[in-house]
């Protein structure tokens, strides 16, 4: 087996990853180290989070850094506040024993002052976030004309949050001779585009298969109405007595909604969601990571960054839209060679999504019956034997206390004995499961194909129907002009005047989209992207109509609107 030192890895930061227990190399540390540190290529990386990509790039950052300049030189840009200090962590760890080379986290949240001191004393690598990275570029208080490796970790993710423009500004300010390297989880045809446009030639190295899931996760799905999807998730979570988790939800108000449910019947849980202060969100994170909460309630958005090695379970409460975001979100779970489970719950209109996810990950659903009052009882029975079982005995300071204890129970026999220890432990689960409602499980047989009178009709009209107390919003763009999420986000940010909206679900077509607002904020919603230019397309909205087929329609609208656009996508001024 190949060794770090085999690798090139200089003395110094092999005392330093040695110190951190660093044996061998990982894979994607084994096939990329050589290249960064013998050929000046640039290189796109495909690995799941979680795979080692930050020693894999970073070790070779620092072993290329002249410590005699105290100015720039590599450049780290990253998706969210949480990844930016991660990485900048781990570099500060493997420098330990390189005292001359400082590492900057900037970042937004936090004090800009400091960093703009903490610049002018001198650094030569920065790990940023786009946004804050870009406003000390402007201030004039940060030059990137030495840097000679740019970094972009995690890009996929970067490109969702609609940071392409940012990353555009950015590379504008380095010198062209620089290397460029790409580290992404998945290869959309966005950051295809990146690596087309600003990179050379660049050599690919892919750890696993394009796009798949993480080898060592199980995925597997449980199918029930609607109504039973809260009690579901209980279930797996008594099911599973040593569950450490994340919760993937689609909206803030269902993020909240569900931590607090869980919270109110007994669970560890707290929610990680947009609406939360820098102050909410890193106390949240803080007991997390300490296990203090022990399911973690989310948006995919607030999620971001996040990482944690022991995750045994991803719950996605519904699916997301866009397989590349289900692909992350099981990469959060079965790191470092454990094994994770990516749970889905899901209704039967989510057959079909969670099918094409199978087909592009390349990994099979597997099909489970929820688990019934009787196996979790017993489940949980076991786990609480285990744990009788490895339970370290301070036989010397226990002793003291024995023989009282013994005499006051001597009446009870042993099977009594351990009933009443039982009790202790399970009187809430008995109470709870003795009168819980049966859940319906959908079967996986394939039904009977039914003739469909259009495109669109009739399992598609629930993608046209808002949820409770929202309203569906169309607009005619959607996968096939490069129009995600995360663009949608910021085109509202950027042309809806006054307060913020909030996105419920959003469903992303080849020709349009659909996704829910708040009743009182659709009007507005649809006079501001009306007209709008998107990447050269004019865009038309409208309030859906659940009767609409909008796959014609936004074909029509398309063709319809073939002339210039009569306003264009910029920023405007917020009241």
């Amino acid at each position: 087996m190949t060794s770090f030192e085999e690798l090139g890895v200089m003395p110094e930061l092999l005392r330093a990853i040695g110190d951190m227990g660093f044996v061998n190399p990982m894979p994607v540390q084994e096939q990329v180290i050589p290249e960064l540190l013998g050929d000046n290529r640039d290189l796109v990386a495909l690995a799941q989070t979680g795979t080692g990509k930050t020693a894999a790039f970073g070790l070779p950052l620092l072993q290329l850094i002249d410590s005699s300049r105290r100015e720039p030189q590599a450049l780290v840009l990253a998706p969210t506040r949480e990844l930016c200090l991660q990485i900048a962590g781990d570099l500060a760890d493997f420098s330990k024993y390189m005292p001359e080379v400082e590492v900057l986290p900037v970042y937004g949240g936090s004090s800009i002052e400091s960093q703009i001191r903490a610049l002018r004393a001198g650094v030569q690598i920065i790990v940023a976030t786009p946004g804050r990275l870009i406003d000390l570029i402007n201030r004039g208080v940060v030059s990137l004309s030495g840097v000679h490796t740019v970094v972009l970790d995690e890009a996929d993710e970067m490109l969702n949050m609609g940071f392409v423009d940012s990353i555009n500004e950015i590379l504008d300010h380095v010198p062209d001779d620089r290397k460029l390297l790409l580290f992404s989880a998945t290869m959309p045809a966005e950051v295809a585009k990146i690596a087309k446009r600003y990179m050379r030639g660049p050599k690919e190295i892919v750890v696993g298969t394009r796009n798949e899931g993480a080898a060592n996760v199980r995925h597997i799905y449980y199918m029930v109405p609607a109504r039973d999807k809260y009690a579901t998730l209980k279930r797996v979570a008594d099911y599973n007595p040593n569950i450490y988790a994340i919760i993937f939800c689609r909206t803030r108000r269902d993020t909240q909604e569900i931590a607090d449910a869980l919270i109110h019947d007994g669970y560890n849980a707290d929610a990680l969601h947009g609406d939360l202060s820098q102050q909410q969100r890193d106390l949240t994170m803080r007991k997390f990571r300490d296990h203090v909460t022990t399911m973690l309630v989310a948006t995919d958005v607030a999620a971001r960054g996040i990482d944690v090695d022991d995750l045994t379970h991803v719950i996605n409460y519904g699916l997301p839209e866009d397989t590349a975001v289900y692909t992350h979100r099981s990469g959060r779970t079965g790191r470092a060679g454990k094994a994770g489970t990516s749970v889905a719950i899901i209704h039967s209109r989510e057959k079909g999504r969670l099918r094409e996810i199978e087909r592009i990950i390349g990994k099979t659903f597997e099909h489970k019956d929820v688990p019934t009052p009787e196996r979790i009882i017993e489940k949980q029975l076991y786990s609480l034997a285990d744990r009788l079982e490895r339970v370290v005995v301070n036989e010397e300071e226990i002793d003291h206390y024995v023989s009282g204890v013994e005499k006051k129970l001597s009446w009870l026999s042993t099977r009594d004995l351990l009933k009443r220890v039982l009790s202790l432990e399970f009187n809430r689960l008995l109470d709870y499961y003795k009168d819980a409602p049966a859940i319906e499980n959908i079967s996986d047989k394939p039904e009977r194909k039914k003739h469909r009178e259009t495109s669109d009709a009739p399992r598609d009209k629930d993608r046209r129907t808002a949820e409770r107390g929202m309203a569906r919003i169309y607009v005619n763009a959607g996968k096939n002009d490069g129009f995600y999420a995360g663009n949608l986000i910021d085109l509202l940010n950027h042309t809806v005047q006054g307060p913020r909206v909030d996105v419920g679900r959003i469903d992303l077509m080849p020709g349009y989209s659909l996704f829910d607002v708040r009743k009182a904020d659709a009007a507005r919603v649809v006079s501001a992207l009306k007209g709008t230019d998107f990447l050269g397309k004019r865009l038309f909205s409208e309030v859906a109509d659940a009767e609409k087929d909008y796959a014609r329609a936004a074909t029509r609208k398309s063709k319809a609107d073939g002339g210039a656009p009569d306003k264009k996508y910029k920023r405007k001024s917020r009241k």
